[in-house]
């Protein structure tokens, strides 16, 4: 009888290994550690499990949870093995000896190895590595050969001696790399774009390092991921760039490639739907891989090793795809802002859809080895609540279900496919545990599907064509970049550029202030009734008095007063009382500008009548006033009013440049020769001063 499956976790305060499948019990040889624990991982080759806390590293036996290794090394933070697990690597957090020097914090030993008189285990290799990013090297599947990037190249080491490099490759500018698994020793390194130059993969054959025997330049690459096939014989390269110059997107451009190792085929893969590329994955078989991408809803494509598509998943939200070990399924899910639904697919049963699992909100999804169950794991500090693993048949049903206290991490124990059980995934289906049984009991089935709000002048019709999604029937989203669209079924308007802005809807446009736009030809008085249609011939005859006034002023200027003294303001309106003593301030202004003083006329009269001491002259003064006071009226349309404001504030700007010229500010030249036009501007406006009052 083959092992059960087994995964391990790791919460706020213990690490867990669990036997799942049929049993569902924690392993009885494993001590739950306490405290502060860093990290948690399994050796690919699944014999060993490795945990870190602040003061040691163990690593202990995963079939029965004994402790093999234990590493007196504090404050690491990553640990990770080699293919094979015969070497074990930890990070420590970059610090300084007391030269001021950075410490090596890269440190590799052996994972399993005998030491005399009880004496403390020693590395095989130390490195300084200050980026947590790409911390650890690279290793050939067989172990035989690692690396490591530095500054502009990549050191190879023979796994057993790395007191100094075995080969170096130079590249100038290389910022990423990647070797191939496999038996071909190959290695695929990346070089962004630099002073106009394109960015480039190229793939070289370890040791020949003269030449490379693939490559691919292309712009629009900042960064990259580097994926080969299992077999190490294709690439795939999946570029991206910081900023999307066309404001599609905020999160850049991307791009895919794919490169094979014989330099037989180096092109970019071609996507029938605009968008961004989601998520792009290798299958097992390394003979086809798997593309979401365009704009939500997603299409998902599975292509072949010539990069031609074979078969396109129906249109869904979807961002993940992931095959199963053994090639025969593959999930494709929404993850993250999506809803959590994952798609079952067969791909050796014509695409066949077994099955849609609604998983919730998880930020961990995993095959087991055997491809029979799906992991998913909300964690933690992405999700502080709900967090907890459910372990799914692979038709469908739940099997598991366990709730955890800050859940940070969780994952399957790898598994040799010659350690497999044989038989039909599918079937026969196990029997779910007691906690799947309990979970299903408290989980609310809604009664009835919640779609979109309707209005209820709405409700009980079909969603019309324009407004449903493009894998509901609507119309492919089009991103427009600013420009009105209409969708290709004749249906839709202009997108809303700004979110929250109003629609501008064609016809003639306002002005800001101004009153209503009357259409000709509009049907203004159709289904008003009496009382409106008499409120409204009020208004109308109101602005046609207004605008007929007895002196023909066009309704600028007040009717003159009868006799006696006043003020000027009986019959005006708050606002023109307004005007009226901003016209009064205007000409002081213009006094202190132009060096009149008292013998301005307009400032005279104003006076003489606002104290009342005209009484033959008055007539004149009241016909002479509404003319200068409709010149400075900030709202006439009068040609010289026009003129006159415009002089006003070139005078400001002169007075202004002049401010700035005395506090010691160096001025352009342009803006000196404004400064000497002060005095043909002050003559000019003396001489719109004067018009109004020449008759």
């Amino acid at each position: 009888m083959a092992a059960p499956l087994q995964f391990a976790y790791r919460t706020q305060k213990e690490i867990g290994v669990t036997d799942a499948e049929p049993v569902y019990v924690p392993v009885p040889g494993f001590v739950k550690p306490e405290g502060n624990l860093r990290c948690c991982v399994y050796s690919p080759c699944g014999r060993f499990l490795a945990w870190a806390s602040n003061e040691r590293v163990c690593v202990v036996d995963a079939s029965v949870g004994h402790v093999l290794t234990t590493l007196l090394v504090s404050n690491v933070f990553e640990v990770a093995f080699s293919p094979r697990g015969t070497y074990l690597s930890t990070w420590e957090r970059p610090a300084k000896d007391e030269n001021g020097d950075a410490t090596k914090n890269l440190k590799i030993w052996r994972t399993v190895e005998e030491t005399s008189n009880g004496d403390d285990k020693q590395p095989i290799g130390q490195f300084v590595q200050k980026s947590q990013t790409g911390w650890n090297l690279q290793y050939t599947s067989d172990e035989k050969y690692c690396a490591r990037l530095v500054t502009n190249e990549v050191q190879f080491y023979g796994s057993d001696d790395l007191t100094a490099p075995w080969n170096k490759l130079r590249v100038e500018g290389v910022t990423d790399f990647a070797i191939a698994p496999g038996q071909s020793y190959n290695v695929a390194v990346f070089i962004p774009e630099r002073k106009g130059q394109p960015a480039a993969v190229r793939v070289f054959n370890v040791p020949q390092f003269t030449s490379p025997i693939s490559q691919k330049t292309f712009f629009k690459g900042d960064k990259v991921q580097l994926k080969w096939n299992s077999l190490g014989t294709s690439l795939i390269v999946l570029a991206q760039t910081d900023v999307d110059k066309s404001n599609k997107s905020y999160y850049g451009e991307t791009t895919l490639y794919l490169l094979s190792a014989n330099g037989s085929l180096d092109a970019r893969i071609t996507l029938d739907k605009e968008g961004p590329i989601h998520d792009v994955s290798w299958s097992p078989n390394g003979k086809e891989f798997g593309v979401i991408y365009g704009y939500m809803p997603a299409k998902t494509t599975i292509f072949n090793h010539r990069a031609v598509a074979s078969h396109s998943f129906p249109l869904g939200p979807r961002n993940t795809i992931i095959f199963s070990p053994t090639g025969r399924f593959a999930l494709v899910a929404g993850f993250g802002n999506l809803a959590g639904q994952i798609d079952v697919y067969d791909l050796e049963k014509d695409y066949k859809k077994i099955c849609t699992i609604e998983s919730g909100n998880p930020s961990v999804c995993q095959w087991s080895p055997d491809s029979r169950y799906i992991m998913t794991a909300t964690t933690s500090p992405r999700l502080r609540v709900d967090n907890g693993v459910k372990l799914w048949h692979v038709g469908g049903g739940i099997m598991y279900h366990e709730d955890m206290v800050e859940l940070y991490n969780v994952s399957w124990r790898p598994c040799l496919p010659e350690n497999l059980p044989r038989g039909d995934p599918l079937n026969p289906v196990p029997t779910p545990h007691d906690s799947a049984l309990k979970y299903l009991g408290t989980v609310k089935t809604p009664s009835k599907p919640v779609g979109a709000y309707r209005p209820p002048g709405a409700r009980g019709m079909s969603t019309p064509l324009h407004f449903r999604r493009e894998d509901e029937g609507g119309a492919a989203h089009v991103m427009s970049n600013g420009t009105p669209n209409i969708g290709p079924n004749g249906f839709g308007r202009p997108r809303r550029q700004v979110p929250g802005a109003d629609l501008v809807e064609s016809g003639p446009r306002a002005v800001p202030g101004a009153g209503p736009v009357q259409v000709p030809g509009a049907a203004g008085d159709e289904g008003l009734s009496k009382t409106a249609l008499k409120n409204k011939k009020k208004r109308n005859n109101k602005k046609a008095k207004e605008t007929d006034g007895p002196n023909g002023a066009g309704g600028l200027a007040p009717p003159a007063q009868e006799h006696g003294p006043s003020s000027g303001n009986e019959g005006r309106s708050p606002e023109r009382r307004g005007n009226q003593q901003n016209h009064q301030r205007h000409h002081r202004s213009r006094s202190r500008h132009n060096g009149q003083g008292s013998n301005n006329p307009g400032r005279n009269r104003s006076n003489t009548q606002q104290n009342g001491h005209s009484s033959g002259a008055a007539p004149q003064v009241n016909t002479s006033q509404p003319a200068a006071d409709s010149l400075l009226s900030p709202g006439s349309q009068n040609p010289a009013s026009k003129k006159l404001r415009g002089l006003q504030k070139k005078i400001r700007a002169i007075e202004d440049l002049e401010m700035r010229l005395a506090g010691g500010e160096k001025l352009e030249d342009t803006q000196m020769k404004k400064i000497a036009t002060k005095a043909a501007v002050l003559k000019e406006l003396e001489n719109i001063d004067k018009e109004p009052h020449a008759g």
